[in-house]
């Protein structure tokens, strides 16, 4: 006997609105959201699903980018797809679409503030790309991928090298150690968090960035700024 279609709620077709897919097969939505603290055996979680939503993205991000940048080097690709597709941005992808309203998780685990855990976040949004590709093909999951990382396609993020990996070479070459980073401030609510972080070198030159997501990023606004304040030294 088959099961009965499930019918998603007024919350599953928000998050289908802001995600950009209306699954034809809601159930595939329903298990990408499931996390391991609630599955049953009639009940998957979503680690499988994870699994494939991994190498989903990263199809899409080195096909993108390598249509996008004819003239860029491999060594000059891999860091550019390795700040695409790492945990950091898509948990802070999750938390552009409210992902961890619909996250469906054991007591525990949203006592202990499952919601807003990066890990959580990031692989559910994963198994969410794994879920469309299931649902609609490859061409749908690369439109809704592109489209939810389309800004981080663009931005700075982007250059030829991260800035923390050109920060930390300027600073070898001048005899320095590695930069250290700290957050020197954190404001917002938990959901939203404001961070600032502060880069400072050897000699005691700093810089400061805040902004909300992931520190990761921020901490490469903090190493941009360093190099450039000091790039005539």
């Amino acid at each position: 006997m088959s099961r009965p279609a499930i019918r998603p709620g007024a919350d599953l077709r928000a998050f289908m609105a802001r995600l950009g897919h209306d699954f034809a097969r809601p159930e595939l939505l329903v298990r990408a959201l499931t996390h391991g603290s609630i599955a049953t055996a009639t009940r998957p979680d979503n680690q499988r699903l994870e699994f494939l939503g991994d190498r989903v993205l990263g199809l899409v991000m080195a096909e993108a980018m390598f249509r996008a940048d004819t003239e860029a080097s491999e060594g000059q690709l891999a860091p550019r797809f390795n700040a695409l597709v790492r945990r950091e941005t898509c948990a802070d992808v999750a938390r552009q679409i409210g992902l961890g309203d619909v996250l469906k998780l054991g007591r525990s685990e949203m006592m202990s503030g499952g919601r807003r855990k990066e890990a959580l976040l990031a692989d559910a949004m994963e198994a969410v790309l794994a879920a469309v590709y299931l649902d609609a093909g490859f061409a749908r999951a690369r439109e809704v991928v592109l489209a939810l990382w389309e800004g981080r396609l663009g931005s700075e993020m982007l250059d030829a090298r991260d800035a923390k990996t050109a920060l930390q070479e300027w600073a070898q070459a001048r005899g320095m150690g590695p930069p250290s980073y700290e957050v020197t401030d954190r404001q917002g609510p938990d959901h939203a968090p404001v961070f600032e972080i502060t880069v400072t070198l050897d000699d005691g030159r700093s810089a400061r960035a805040s902004g909300t997501g992931a520190k990761r990023r921020i901490e490469q606004e903090a190493a941009r700024l360093l190099l450039e304040e000091n790039a005539d030294d």
